[in-house]
Formats: C-alpha cells, structure tokens, sequence
C-alpha cells in the first residue's frame, strides 16, 4: 500500500471515529409548535446533549476492568439524571417515532398536584420565571413511581403534556436542550441554571 493510499484511509478512517462520537452525543432537533413558547419558537433549530444522560451499564464495565467488581445489575447515570427544571428531549410515550421538548416538572418519587395553573411539587408551590401566561388547569396530586419524569411545556394553554398523557420513562429521555443555533438571532445557551428558560417541540 503506497503512502498516499495509507493516508487518504487514515483520513477516512479518523472522519468515521469522529462522525460516530458527534451522533452518539449531541443531536439536532428542529421546534415544531408554540407549546414552548415564549423561551423556544417554532422553526427554531436546537442542539441536544444526549452524553450528559448517558447510562453506564456497571456489569458490562466490570466484564472489562479487571479490577470493577459488581453483584447485581446496576445502571447509572455518566454525568447526571435529568433535573427539575431542565428542558429535555424524549420519545413521545404513546408513540416513539415522535419527539417531544418539554422542562422537566417533577422528578421519581416526586408528587405534583396543580391548581388553578399554580404547580406544586411535594406540596410546596413551585416560582416559575420563564413563564409569561399561566394556564388554568387543575391536576389532582399525582405520585411518580421510580424512573418516571413529569414534563411540561412552558406554555402552558397550548401544551400536550404529562398533563395529558401522564410521565416520561426514563428510557424514552434522549437527551438535554444545549442551545439555539439557528437562527442566528434567536442564539441562545440553554439549562445553565434550574428553572431557566429552554424547550422544543409540540
């Protein structure tokens, strides 16, 4: 094999390993609807951080450290499990060929109850600056058993949302809402801080 064959392999080879890393850690989505409004828009072009919700599977990982030991299957989150008040990207739970954008409400364990638009989290009223219109839906309180998400769109008068359809699996999260990219005007970072403005989708 002559230099410039090995070369040009190499190249096509390191393109490869990079393209592969890029698609199994960040994703781009496009908002479809205002359910997110007035923190995303429709037409808008986000960037989603899948590595940051990423599960290691502890067994496997023990099948290759030689040192790892583990008794029982054990999954764990890379960086973080979703937070209260992150905007996340998932499967739409009655059918997995869509995705939505909503923030994240309530967490595993949690229990969510609404009144009069007003959400409460284990009983204590949650401020919620990135909205600009409450709603007026009512929830009776709702108990999330393990690995279940309570999610929301920040419009809430035109949102289907766990309201509706109920919790997110954690196996249908994709990943966290990084930023706006496009358009250029509408740039913005997103989830730097708990209750911060972000979403997508319908």
């Amino acid at each position: 094999m002559n230099r410039v064959l090995r070369e040009l392999l190499e190249a096509v080879v390191l393109a490869l390993i990079v393209f592969m890393v890029i698609q199994t850690s960040i994703r781009n989505f496009k908002v479809d609807g205002s359910s997110m409004n007035p923190t995303l828009e429709g037409g808008q072009y986000l960037m989603v951080n899948k590595l940051v919700y990423f599960q290691l599977d502890m067994v496997r990982l023990s099948r290759i450290v030689p040192f790892w030991k583990v008794d029982r299957p054990d999954r764990r989150f890379a960086v973080h499990p979703p937070q209260r008040g992150e905007v996340i990207v998932f499967h739409f739970p009655r059918d997995t060929s869509k995705d939505f954008v909503k923030r994240v409400i309530g967490l595993p364990g949690d229990t969510i109850e609404i009144r009069d638009g007003k959400v409460f989290v284990n009983n204590s009223y949650q401020e919620e600056p990135y909205i600009t219109r409450k709603g007026n839906s009512s929830m009776q309180p709702t108990r999330l058993r393990a690995k279940e998400y309570f999610v929301m769109g920040d419009n809430r008068r035109s949102s289907n949302d766990s309201r509706s359809w109920g919790p997110v699996p954690e196996g249908l999260v994709l990943g966290k809402v990084w930023f706006v990219y496009w358009p250029f005007s509408s740039v913005q970072m997103l989830n730097n801080f708990s209750w911060a403005p972000q979403q997508i989708f319908r």
